[in-house]
């Protein structure tokens, strides 16, 4: 996921590695993992595979240990999360899987737009999903790092998934951090949210596209996500408005209305009765967005106001 102040796809932040320790350290860590898991009922075998020859990867230490901040404004993240050549692919990306994803809407309440807009950005529509081993990965920040419970409880996580044969160890690829396939689940979420939605017994979220959208339209709907809802729209505000904004103010439309605040195209709202709140993310004068509940259950998925704004716009551009 990548959010405005820092491009990240979630808070994965760890101390600096201590090269310094003593030869076999690694080892010693990963025999306690190793029978914490077996008391945890993993299989010997599944341990074997996972962890035979895993060591720390100074890649990934590098990359926790350099990662970029930037402070952009909405309008550069905008630019640089939904270029044009993104906005079509979702396009494209939505009419080629149209009949898959709406099965999955009709299974689990959440539009197809909003599937493609978090798939386009978590994971590129599948191109980007990361070749770190997750084990590895989870492995080397539990090792030494100011999250070391965080990601070891990751790792045990990760160690479950293998023991129920949904993916193996080669084949459990991510991000650095340990975020997997292609809706970029960290193995807790997995464990809560995959679903087998193509029947062949695994939750294939690596591989399986009906397994993507149905696992990332489960965590949607289990989150609270209001089908047939939208999540928000673009909206006009007067120059003279001096009213408070922000998701935490909520309003109903017909309040705003009154303040002058109106559809893009200027006209009334259809319907007053329905609250929601005014965001205006790079303050009076740039762009404005009136939001409801289903943008809430989309910051569920990463708690970033431009994050959910921009799963919404293109989902809007998908369709």
């Amino acid at each position: 996921m990548l959010t405005r102040r820092v491009l990240l796809s979630a808070p994965f932040l760890a101390a600096p590695f201590i090269a310094s320790r003593a030869a076999g350290a690694f080892a010693g860590f990963v025999a306690g993992v190793r029978a914490q898991a077996l008391r945890e009922g993993i299989r010997p075998e599944i341990l074997n595979a996972a962890l035979a020859g895993i060591s720390p990867n100074p890649k990934i230490i590098q990359l926790d240990n350099h990662q970029p901040e930037f402070t952009l404004t909405w309008a550069q993240y905008r630019a640089r999360v939904l270029p044009d050549s993104r906005l079509q692919a979702a396009t494209t990306a939505y009419h080629r899987h149209v009949t898959t994803l709406s099965a999955v809407a009709a299974r689990y309440g959440v539009e197809p737009q909003i599937i493609i807009g978090i798939w386009g950005l978590e994971s590129g529509f599948g191109a980007k999903t990361g070749g770190f081993s997750v084990i590895e990965a989870l492995a080397t920040l539990a090792y030494d790092g100011r999250r070391a419970s965080y990601f070891r409880g990751e790792l045990m996580h990760s160690l479950r998934i293998l023991n129920d044969g949904d993916i193996s160890p080669r084949g459990m690829t991510g991000s650095w951090a340990g975020a997997m396939g292609q809706p970029q689940f960290m193995p807790s979420s997995y464990l809560q949210y995959a679903v087998d939605f193509d029947g062949d017994g695994r939750r294939d979220i690596w591989n399986s596209l009906p397994d993507v959208f149905g696992s990332v339209a489960n965590y949607l709907a289990r989150c609270g996500w209001h089908t047939g809802q939208p999540w928000g729209q673009p909206v006009q505000v007067p120059a003279a408005f001096t009213g408070a904004t922000g998701r935490e103010t909520t309003r109903s439309l017909a309040a705003w209305q009154a303040e002058g605040v109106r559809r893009i195209d200027g006209r009334r709202f259809s319907r007053t009765d329905v609250r929601g709140a005014l965001l205006q993310p790079d303050g009076p004068g740039g762009e404005a967005f009136m939001v409801y509940d289903n943008f809430r259950v989309i910051r569920r998925y990463n708690p970033s106001d431009d994050y959910a704004l921009a799963v919404g716009l293109l989902g809007n551009a998908a369709a």
